[in-house]
């Protein structure tokens, strides 16, 4: 018999919670701000997801109550896409908020576990958090080599939106 969803969501919480200070932080965000927290299924592509309306989802596909409680990349990704959800939309729909989201939850990761990434995660980690292009369209090639076309990093503006129409509107006018 599998647990009742507000159960499980209690235990998950308090993974997250134990797991770091960084955990412990999304956890409070998300209790702040009324984040509705589930499960859902979603493409294979995604871990997990946010969405317009607040909500955080784990996927389906890849975790099932029990396992969320056990596996650290369940906890990594909680605190990946909360990371999302304190940027706000403009800035979590763009490379650069991607790229912030990924380092946070790769960095953390990467201390829960010890691991070494695959070696697009490392030079993912590597790249400075800026407002350059280059930067960002590398970090866009690594994504997609990481997560697959399907993740859909290509799709998104690489600042920003307010930000990427102003840096149009400034080259175009000089």
């Amino acid at each position: 018999m599998s647990m009742d969803r507000s159960a499980w969501l209690e235990k998950y919480f308090q993974r997250v919670i134990e797991s770091s200070e960084e955990g412990a932080a999304a956890v409070r965000f998300v209790r702040e701000n009324q984040v509705r927290v589930g499960m859902r299924r979603a493409r294979k592509s995604v871990g997990a997801f946010w969405t317009l309306s607040r909500k955080f989802y784990l996927n389906s596909v890849h975790y099932t109550m029990e396992s969320a409680l056990e596996n650290p990349r369940a906890w990594t990704l909680f605190v990946h896409e909360v990371r999302h959800l304190q940027q706000g939309t403009l800035t979590a729909m763009s490379v650069y908020g991607e790229l912030d989201a990924w380092q946070y939850e790769f960095r953390l990761y990467k201390k829960l576990t010890g691991r070494k990434l695959k070696p697009e995660l490392e030079e993912l980690l590597s790249l400075p958090l800026e407002f350059d292009r280059t930067t960002l369209k590398h970090a866009q090639q690594l994504m997609t080599k990481f997560a697959g076309f399907w993740y859909g990093a290509w799709i998104l503006p690489l600042y920003p939106i307010h930000k990427e129409i102003k840096f149009w509107v400034m080259r175009k006018s000089h």
